[in-house]
């Protein structure tokens, strides 16, 4: 064996497959738009494109802990919405950035322990639970914000988050702090175990010992959280919240942290994975509106992405179709529960 064969191997031993597949893909993507538009390389781009993934950053985050326990959340992008409208009630009422900014991730924490209630001590199938949430979370925006935009907000969060430092978005070292917070809860503590036996198998984690509804708790509460600050740095980017904040959010962030290499049957995950396929999906989005095409393909490109990622896996054996039928208790042909 050669010595770059070597170095190679312990590479992918490091990293991962998946994640230097993902970061070709997105040196390929970046060299493409490059070519395609002047624009795309300029440093003004590239930092808009940097904070334009925040959010993302974030949400995904929490649905890789999500993912990696079996389930899913597709109500997120209202979450956030909902904690968005508790941080720029907060700076109307001159409460300071401060009391602004903590004010999202415990809104989020709260809608997290009622989405985990609903979920886990309800013995709802995550999906099903989650979609029922999203409708009532939606209806609870739009009473919140009483038919009309919450806009013009005072400028406290956007003079600390929305600052540039160095030329990057200073909301930057939050999001790898946080990042780095949950890297170190799932490999050095038990945690991290506990997640991906919940998400191989629950009578299996149960058998070992494992408190798997205190797991699946812990990682929608997480989930909330993380979506909480995305509406803090939401708020200090935009400093509005519209009816229809967050429409698209659950299927960015379930897409990217799929293509990341999180199993959507649970029992793996790759928090490099996730954040890398938050920039490319970003890179993508960006990209193509530089080239002219219009923003209404962007879900489109967002859905063909996952439905590659998933038939690949599914080709490659990496993903059992079937037992992901189980998983998320769709019926059978004969219409009897899977």
């Amino acid at each position: 064996m050669t010595g770059s064969e070597e170095m190679m191997r312990s590479l992918l031993r490091a990293i991962g497959e998946r994640e230097l597949l993902l970061a070709a893909a997105l040196v390929a993507a970046v060299a493409v738009f490059s070519v395609l538009s002047p624009y795309f390389m300029t440093a003004s781009n590239l930092v808009t494109v940097l904070r334009n993934c925040n959010e993302l950053f974030l949400i995904g985050l929490g649905m890789t802990l999500v993912l990696g326990i079996g389930g899913v959340d597709v109500s997120v992008g209202v979450v956030m919405g909902l904690a968005a409208i508790a941080v720029g009630r907060l700076l109307q009422a001159d409460a300071g950035a401060l009391a602004a900014g903590l004010a999202g991730p415990l809104a989020g924490g709260l809608i997290g322990l009622l989405t985990a209630s609903v979920v886990v001590l309800g013995r709802i199938p995550a999906i099903v639970a989650t979609l029922g949430l999203f409708g009532v979370y939606r209806a609870a925006v739009f009473l919140a914000l009483g038919g009309a935009w919450l806009s013009g907000l005072p400028t406290d969060l956007t003079q600390v988050l929305g600052a540039s430092v160095f030329g990057l978005p200073a909301a930057l070292p939050v999001v790898v702090l946080a990042y780095l917070l949950v890297f170190v809860a799932i490999r050095y503590t038990p945690f991290g175990l506990y997640v991906l036996a919940a998400g191989n198998s629950e009578a299996k984690a149960r058998l070992s010992g494992i408190a798997v509804r205190k797991v699946q708790f812990a990682a929608y509460v997480v989930s909330g959280l993380c979506c909480g600050l995305a509406a803090t740095f939401y708020i200090a980017t935009y400093r509005n919240v519209a009816m229809t904040v967050g429409g698209t959010l659950a299927l960015e962030a379930i897409a990217a942290v799929i293509i990341g290499g999180t199993s959507i049957l649970g029992g793996r995950m790759s928090l490099l994975g996730t954040a890398f396929g938050v920039l490319l999906l970003r890179i993508l989005q960006n990209g193509l509106l530089l080239v002219g095409v219009p923003s209404l393909w962007q879900p489109v490109v967002t859905g063909l992405l996952l439905l590659a990622v998933l038939g690949t896996e599914a080709a490659t054996g990496r993903l059992n179709l079937a037992a992901a039928s189980r998983h998320l208790r769709l019926p059978s042909r004969s219409g009897a529960a899977a």
